[in-house]
């Protein structure tokens, strides 16, 4: 799964080329997710992700809010791994 974090588009959960799920964002993190914002994105995420990745996915969004970004690019909950990229 991955993260892309900054500019000014809107939210959203995609699938890319090769099947991976993509998250975007707008905002700095962790400041970005609000209660109102993460209970959006998982609306967003629930039409794309499956039950699986979707519980993967609380969890990763848990890291994210509480600053858990491993050198500020990956976090790593029982052995997923999302992977957060910043355009700027």
């Amino acid at each position: 799964m991955l993260v892309v974090s900054g500019g000014s588009t809107s939210n959203a959960v995609v699938r890319g080329r090769t099947g991976e799920s993509v998250v975007l964002l707008s905002g700095e993190l962790p400041g970005v997710l609000t209660e109102e914002s993460v209970s959006e994105l998982l609306d967003l995420a629930a039409a794309v992700l499956s039950d699986e990745e979707m519980a993967m996915f609380r969890d990763c969004l848990r890291a994210l809010r509480n600053g858990g970004c491993r050198d500020g690019r990956r976090i790593e909950v029982d052995g997923a791994v999302l992977t957060v990229y910043y355009e700027g």
